[in-house]
């Protein structure tokens, strides 16, 4: 480029420069001009930011609100778990109180005495093969073996074998169970036969002259000296006559739900003021 043009521009400028100066010094034009584009500039910039911030901010508060929700929700889910747990423990705590009051309200027989026991187990031990339940009474609590074992609806069956603190009680349905009984209604006399689990009960030697009929309850004699007289045993379910017998064909149902056990009551003879003078005459 020619060096006098490159001068010549030169001039020209700085003339240019130093006459908006001088007029800027005047006027204050550019001076406000600069600041206000500066703001604008600056504010648009910073604008982006801001909004950026702020959402960011926002999504913060969002995020611990829902963290904060979560946790609370866990919490109740606990409370109400366990809310759960102890309403479960006081129904079955109300159950078993009013299942022990009802067998405390059982009337006790004459000259007999009751205690309470819990079913703590179904056919355990070397006696498995038999249908028998486990009680926590035992000998130490004067549980001993042939102790008579009922319930409200009636009797359950008789302790077969007594430990220190447990005993096994032989149920009624068991095949090696016999109950002398009798008609409530006809009197008709018999002995119940147990035939395991699942089976009717047999009643033996009802005479083909007696009278007994269906959905007649049947209770303890007593005749067997085992059990008190008037317990309730079982129903009877069908009779059939066979001539060629001297004996009715009669089948039975037991009264106690035998899977539902839980409590039971234990007969034990009451020691009558003549029995014990008697011991020390």
């Amino acid at each position: 480029m020619n060096p006098k043009r490159v001068a010549f521009f030169l001039v020209a400028g700085l003339f240019f420069y130093l006459a908006l100066y001088t007029w800027n010094l005047r006027t204050g034009f550019l001076t406000r001009l600069s600041t206000y584009s500066g703001l604008d500039s600056v504010g648009a910039v910073l604008r982006p930011g801001s909004a950026v911030g702020n959402a960011a901010g926002g999504f913060v508060d969002r995020y611990l609100s829902l963290v904060g929700l979560k946790q609370q929700n866990e919490t109740l889910l606990q409370e109400i778990k366990a809310l759960r747990l102890e309403n479960m423990t006081l129904r079955e705590r109300a159950e078993a109180t009013a299942r022990v009051e009802k067998l405390l309200g059982f009337p006790e027989p004459p000259d007999w005495k009751r205690e309470g026991a819990r079913v703590i187990a179904h056919r355990v031990g070397p006696t498995a093969i038999l249908e028998t339940i486990l009680v926590d009474r035992g000998k130490l609590s004067g549980a001993l073996e042939d102790t008579p074992v009922i319930c409200t609806e009636g009797v359950v069956g008789r302790i077969y074998r007594a430990g220190l603190s447990v005993a096994t009680v032989l149920l009624l349905i068991d095949p090696a169970s016999r109950v002398a009984v009798v008609g409530s209604t006809n009197r008709a006399a018999g002995v119940i036969y147990g035939m395991g689990a699942g089976e009717q009960l047999v009643v033996k030697y009802v005479g083909l002259k007696s009278t007994i009929e269906p959905g007649e309850i049947l209770v303890t004699s007593g005749m067997d000296g085992l059990y008190p007289k008037g317990l309730p045993v079982a129903r009877v379910t069908s009779v059939r006559r066979e001539e060629a017998t001297l004996f009715m064909d009669v089948q039975a149902e037991p009264l106690v739900d035998i899977p539902r056990l839980e409590e039971v009551l234990l007969l034990k003879r009451a020691v009558r003021p003549e029995d014990s003078r008697a011991l020390w005459e």
